[in-house]
C-alpha cells in the first residue's frame, strides 16, 4: 500500500472514481434506494428507468430544473459504460429487455459510505464475543490430539449441565435491551453484506467466462489443451478459499431444515419488544431468500460457462465431420476419374481386409454354473453284463489346455496357424484332440477357417501307427 499503488487506484478503480465524481450524490443515492435498501439485485431497464425518472423529478423540484438535465436512460447507460463500471448491463436468458445490477466496485463505494454513518452505538461486546467464538473454533478445529478435543467437549458439556441446573433452580439469565439491539445491528449488517459477497463471487466467474470466450475465438491449438487450461482455471477458482467458502455456504443454505430454522429465528428476533422499538426492516425476515436468489444467479453464471464449453466442442466436432466428408468426397472424385482409365500395376494397398472391432457390449453375459442336486439313495446290486474295459478306454480332451496353447502361441505374433500350434505341441490324443482344436476355431470369432486351402496333419497313435488327416487351413488371431 505505497504511494504509486494508491495513485493507480485513484486513477483506475471504479469505486474511487465513483466517490470523487461530481454526480456521486445522485449515483450513490439512487443505487442505495433502488438496490441496497430493498435488497434487490438485477432489475429490468423499464422498471429502473421509471424509478430513476421519479428520483430525478424530486431532485429537480428541490434543486432546480437545471440540475441533472439528461434522461434516466442516458444516465443508466453512462453508469454502465466501460469507463465507469458502476452498473452491469446484461440480457438475461429468454428476454429481450436489458437488466441492470450493481458491480462489486459500486458495492465497495456504498459500503464505505455506510461506514461513515454515525451509529447509535458501537457494539463492542458482541464483536468481542464473536472474536472469542472464532478463536475457539479455529483452535478446536486445528487440534490434532484426540484427548485434547475430548477434554474441550467435556468442558462444554459441563457448562451446559451447569446452565441446565441453574434453570431448573429458577435462575434464568436474560439479555438486556442493549445487548439485544447490539446483536441485531450486527446481524443486519452481516446479512446485507453477504449480498455484496455474492456479487464479487459472481463477478469472478463472469471474468472467467469472458476469458474463455476470448480464448475460444483466438485458439489455434487442440481441444484438449484448451479444455485443460480452462478447467484448470475454473478449478482454481472453485478450490480457492473464496470458492470453498461459497460452496460450503451454498450447501448450508440449500438444506430445507436450515432454511426453516433460519426463518423461525429471524421471525422470533424481529418480534422481540426491544427490536420492535428500533423499527426493524421486515425484509430482513426473508433475507435468506435474497441470498438464494443471488446464489442461483452465481450458479447460472457457472452454467453459462459450461454451456460455452459445450458449444465449442460441438462446433469443433462439426468442423471435424465436415473435414472428413470433404476427404471422402475427394476420394470419390478421384475414383470416378480413374474408373475408365485404370492405371497398371498395384493401384491401392489395404493393410487389413476389414477393421478389427472388439466391442465390450458384445461380450457374453455371465451364466452361473449349474449345480447338480444329488440325492442320497440306496444302491441296489445290479446284474448287468457290460464289459468294464470300456470305462477305461474313454478319451477326454481338455479344451482349456488347448486354448492355453493357442494363447501362448499368439503372445509372440498377431496370427498363428493350427499346424504351427501342433508342431510346438504335438497331438497326444489323436483325432479327438484335432477335433477339439476345430471346435475351438469355430467358436472363436477372431479365428479364420479357409475352406479353399487344405493342410495335412500327422501324428502317431498309441499302437505306433502313423495317422494323417486332411483339414481346412485354420488361423487363430489375437
Amino acid at each position: 500500500m505505497d504511494y504509486h499503488h494508491i495513485e493507480a487506484l485513484r486513477r483506475h478503480h471504479p469505486a474511487w472514481r465513483l466517490l470523487i465524481a461530481d454526480s456521486a450524490p445522485l449515483v450513490l443515492g439512487f443505487m442505495h434506494r433502488a438496490f441496497v435498501a430493498p435488497n434487490r439485485r438485477a432489475q429490468p431497464q423499464g422498471e429502473l428507468i421509471n424509478a430513476l425518472e421519479d428520483y430525478l423529478h424530486h431532485l429537480r423540484v428541490e434543486l432546480g430544473e437545471g440540475h441533472y438535465p439528461r434522461s434516466a436512460g442516458e444516465y443508466l447507460n453512462d453508469w454502465a459504460a466501460d469507463e465507469r463500471g458502476w452498473l452491469r448491463k446484461f440480457y438475461p436468458p429468454a428476454t429481450d429487455e436489458p437488466h441492470f445490477d450493481l458491480t462489486p466496485a459500486a458495492e465497495v463505494a456504498l459500503g464505505w459510505l455506510d461506514e461513515l454513518e454515525e451509529r447509535q452505538f458501537v457494539g463492542a461486546e458482541s464483536r468481542l464475543l464473536t472474536v472469542f467464538d472464532l478463536l475457539r473454533q479455529m483452535v478446536h478445529g486445528a487440534e490434532t490430539d484426540p484427548e485434547a478435543r475430548i477434554n474441550e467437549l467435556e468442558r462444554r458439556r459441563a457448562e451446559i449441565d451447569a446452565e441446565i441446573a441453574a434453570i431448573r433452580d429458577g435462575r434464568l439469565e436474560f439479555m438486556d435491551e442493549t445487548q439485544l439491539k447490539e446483536r441485531y445491528y450486527q446481524v443486519e449488517r452481516t446479512a446485507r453484506g453477504l449480498l455484496a459477497d455474492f456479487r464479487q463471487v459472481e463477478q469472478n466467474f463472469r471474468e472467467l467466462d469472458r476469458q474463455v470466450r476470448e480464448r475460444i475465438t483466438t485458439w489455434g491449438g487442440s481441444k484438449g489443451d484448451l479444455l485443460a487450461e480452462v478447467f484448470g482455471e475454473r478449478d482454481a477458482i472453485a478450490d480457492s478459499d473464496q470458492g470453498k467458502s461459497f460452496r460450503a455456504f451454498w450447501d448450508f443454505l440449500m438444506s430445507p431444515a436450515r432454511q426453516e430454522e433460519l426463518t423461525e429465528l429471524l421471525e422470533r428476533v424481529i418480534e422481540l419488544e426491544p427490536i420492535q422499538q428500533l423499527g426493524p426492516d421486515r425484509r430482513l425476515a426473508r433475507v435468506h431468500y435474497d441470498w438464494m436468489d443471488a446464489g442461483e444467479e452465481t450458479q447460472r453464471t457457472v452454467a453459462r460457462l459450461s454451456a460455452q464449453l459445450r458449444k465449442f466442442l460441438d462446433d469443433q466436432a462439426w468442423l471435424e465431420n465436415r473435414r472428413i466428408m470433404d476427404l471422402i468426397h475427394d476420394v470419390e472424385q478421384h475414383a470416378l476419374a480413374v474408373r475408365d482409365a485404370q492405371p497398371s500395376g498395384d493401384f491401392f494397398a489395404v493393410a487389413e481386409p476389414a477393421p478389427m472391432i472388439d466391442m465390450p457390449m458384445e461380450r457374453r453375459l455371465f451364466v452361473p454354473p449349474f449345480r447338480a442336486r444329488i440325492e442320497q439313495q440306496v444302491v441296489e446290486e445290479g446284474t448287468g453284463e457290460a464289459q468294464p474295459e470300456a470305462l477305461f478306454e474313454q478319451v477326454y480332451v481338455d479344451k482349456n489346455e488347448l486354448a492355453g496353447r493357442i494363447r501362448r502361441s499368439l503372445q509372440e505374433r498377431e496370427q498363428v496357424e493350427l499346424t504351427t500350434v501342433i508342431e510346438h505341441y504335438p497331438l497326444e490324443q489323436g483325432l479327438a484332440e484335432l477335433v477339439a482344436y476345430l471346435s475351438l476355431a469355430s467358436a472363436d470369432e477372431r479365428a479364420v477357417i479357409d475352406e479353399q486351402s487344405v493342410q495335412v496333419v500327422s501324428w502317431q497313435d498309441p499302437q505306433g501307427v502313423n495317422r494323417r488327416a486332411r483339414l481346412p487351413r485354420v488361423i487363430f488371431s489375437r
